[in-house]
């Protein structure tokens, strides 16, 4: 699976745990940066470059981490066909993508720990969405208020 990754400057302290739990899973990494903190960058920028590279297919899945992981989920939401969300608890990173076809795990530097972003990159990877029954009605719904806000 490629896997963009993306992180403002303040998301950079959990860099390299995040690329660390994609490569023991065999996973390509599609590195969107930041790799310093010592420049400002915005989250919806970084929120933007993520989106578009699952929109256009040169990714499957992505990872943004911003401070807290809320303005990163905000900014990616905002992209058609982006179901992102903030998780700092394993549970809700795998039944993110099982249940609700997340395509976008966002955490918060100033949140969790390097071990604990690994763990979750991990959980959120290795889930997949079971496209049947309750859980599909429920995205087909969700992609219609998507639509709401096109039209």
């Amino acid at each position: 699976m490629k896997v963009a990754l993306g992180f403002d400057h303040r998301g950079v302290r959990l860099r390299d745990a995040v690329f660390e739990a994609v490569a023991s899973l065999g996973h390509e990494a599609i590195d969107l940066g930041v790799d310093t903190d010592a420049v400002r960058v915005d989250y919806p920028d970084i929120s933007k470059d993520v989106g578009m590279a699952i929109r256009s297919a040169r990714a499957e899945r992505g990872v943004i981490v911003c401070g807290s992981g809320v303005g990163a989920s905000v900014a990616a939401c905002k992209i058609p066909g982006i179901r992102a969300a903030i998780c700092h608890d394993s549970y809700s990173a795998h039944q993110g993508v099982e249940h609700d076809n997340m395509n976008v795990l966002c955490l918060g530097s100033e949140v969790v720990g390097p071990s604990l972003a690994g763990e979750l990159v991990r959980s959120f990877l290795t889930a997949a969405f079971a496209g049947e029954g309750r859980y599909l009605a429920r995205l087909e719904k969700v992609e219609e208020l998507e639509r709401l806000r096109d039209g």
